[in-house]
């Protein structure tokens, strides 16, 4: 009788993904951290969300959720964010190319420096990548790149 492993061998343990798919222990941090028995450590690529969590927040999608069209995007972010109470939305696939675009309103007064929720629905053909990312703008009507910033979240098509 031959015995077969439940785990991948080290060199085929490339990152938190293959090191989960691998079945090793996965800790419930954030974000989710992956190791194996040799002591390799690997932890889950959820795009800059701890970077930006003080300026905006997504309540859905998660990093590295399954999406489908059509993707509704809830979340909050400061007002300063928003311009005429919207920011734009983009949606790629892993070589970066644009797989749709949209924009995300509020409802409430924008002019704030609070947090204000936001919500959008992006309609999209699926991309041929089996994964991408969904980039929130914050919204620069100046157009001086100083003033750019966004939320890069990954997801999975």
């Amino acid at each position: 009788m031959v015995a077969v492993s439940l785990h991948s061998s080290r060199s085929e343990v490339y990152n938190f993904t293959d090191c989960a798919a691998a079945g090793y222990p996965v800790m419930e941090s954030y974000p989710r951290q992956c190791r194996t028995p040799s002591g390799q450590s690997f932890t889950e690529d959820i795009g800059n969300a701890l970077e930006k969590a003080s300026l905006i927040t997504v309540a859905s999608p998660q990093p590295n959720q399954r999406v489908v069209s059509p993707l509704v995007i809830t979340g909050q972010a400061v007002g300063g964010w928003f311009f005429e109470a919207s920011f734009p939305v983009e949606l790629k696939d892993a070589d970066g190319l644009l797989a749709a675009s949209t924009i995300a309103q509020t409802s409430s007064d924008w002019m704030t420096t609070a947090m204000v929720p936001f919500s959008s629905t992006l309609t999209f053909t699926l991309p041929t990548t089996p994964t991408g990312t969904l980039v929130l703008k914050k919204d620069n009507p100046s157009g001086d790149s100083q003033y750019d910033d966004q939320l890069t979240i990954p997801v999975v098509f």
